[in-house]
């Protein structure tokens, strides 16, 4: 508070000074009367003012921005786009010396040969920064750092637009039954952007939760989600560049699009489905079993009720239409798999119970009326 109390002191104290320079020029060349020249000074002291506070409000969130890409982009990364700079800096310089030679188009040639040589090298250096740094040999402890690295890069699961919005990742992570670093790729946050910006509410809502459920997994501490600069133009699509991207680093894909699903499989790619983690999770009950039901609605058929498990399986009790909002002790006469998911059909425990007394009652009364 008091280093922000400050910058706006010194600016204003240098906007007044400003001004009044520019005033008493204004004054010996044009020869103004005072209130003219008070008005300029004044003016021209609040355009510096707001010009140079514009100026270094844009200079500290670029400076955020720029250390942001900096945690966020690997050292090998760095070192790549760094080496590759050189390199296209040498190749330009050597390249170009010829070219210089020519008179007219000669030094148009050498800029522009110049510039080509340094944009490839720093391009090259930073794409394929992993894939040189597997190639260096660097002896027995380089083999394993090297073994080691193409293990991470193995473990990459990147991140798709339908599991970010879907929202459940997030539970996912905290279980820790996924290894290995999380990609988001910027072309996926700008799809989360353009999602939040439609003029659809429900769209726009699922953009938002998207963003936030991001920033959320970036502040926690036990889950490494990584944001990567992916320019992949020779992809029009996000689907396509999720899958070039994924060949790219060889990693998984994190998905519930069942489109993206099929075009990864296709493609090699190994895809993990959020709803066949679900599926597979899900509560096996056998025919037999007794469980606690709470009764929320009526079913299709007449008197039956309907209820749901934990985990979203939907029970079906047979003559309980009467008794919804109660907690019912239920036996699972059948278990059915459909396309929307698992139906469990059941009966309540004390009819069951019940229909046992009866036919246990009224074998002893044949015993008796048997034997007399």
């Amino acid at each position: 508070m008091y280093n922000k109390l400050l910058i706006s002191r010194n600016l204003f104290i240098m906007s007044l000074i400003i001004g009044t320079w520019s005033a008493y020029m204004i004054q010996v060349i044009l020869k103004l009367d005072m209130a003219w020249i008070v008005g300029i000074g004044m003016f021209t002291s609040v355009l510096c003012y707001i010009g140079v506070s514009c100026f270094l409000r844009v200079g500290r969130n670029f400076i955020k921005m720029l250390n942001q890409r900096l945690d966020d982009t690997d050292i090998e990364v760095i070192m790549g786009g760094m080496a590759g700079l050189l390199i296209g800096i040498l190749v330009g310089v050597l390249s170009s010396f010829p070219l210089s030679m020519l008179r007219g188009l000669g030094s148009y040639l050498t800029l522009l040969v110049f510039v080509i040589s340094v944009w490839l090298g720093l391009k090259i250096g930073t794409r394929r920064a992993f894939d040189v740094f597997n190639t260096i040999p660097w002896g027995t402890r380089g083999k394993e750092d090297s073994h080691s690295l193409s293990q991470a890069r193995e473990n990459y699961k990147v991140l798709d637009t339908s599991a970010i919005i879907d929202g459940r990742i997030y539970d996912v992570c905290l279980s820790r039954f996924l290894e290995g670093p999380i990609i988001v790729p910027t072309f996926v946050i700008e799809e989360l952007q353009h999602i939040a910006d439609s003029s659809d509410a429900i769209r726009r809502a699922k953009g938002r939760r998207g963003l936030e459920l991001l920033s959320k997994m970036k502040k926690h501490s036990s889950i490494k989600i990584d944001i990567i600069e992916a320019d992949i133009t020779q992809e029009k699509d996000v689907d396509g560049k999720l899958v070039c991207l994924c060949k790219q680093l060889n990693a998984s894909i994190i998905t519930n699009d069942y489109n993206l699903n099929k075009v990864a499989e296709l493609q090699g790619i190994k895809v993990l489905n959020i709803n066949e983690l679900t599926n597979a999770v899900k509560i096996i009950v056998y025919p037999g079993e007794t469980m606690q039901v709470a009764i929320i609605k009526e079913g299709k058929e007449y008197g039956q009720g309907v209820g749901y498990l934990e985990d979203g399986t939907m029970v079906v009790v047979e003559e309980a239409s009467h008794e919804i909002g109660q907690d019912l002790e239920v036996v699972v006469t059948s278990v059915f798999q459909t396309a929307a998911g698992r139906m469990i059909f059941t009966r309540k425990a004390r009819e069951i119970r019940e229909d046992v007394g009866i036919a246990q009652s009224f074998h002893d009364t044949a015993e008796v009326n048997l034997y007399g």
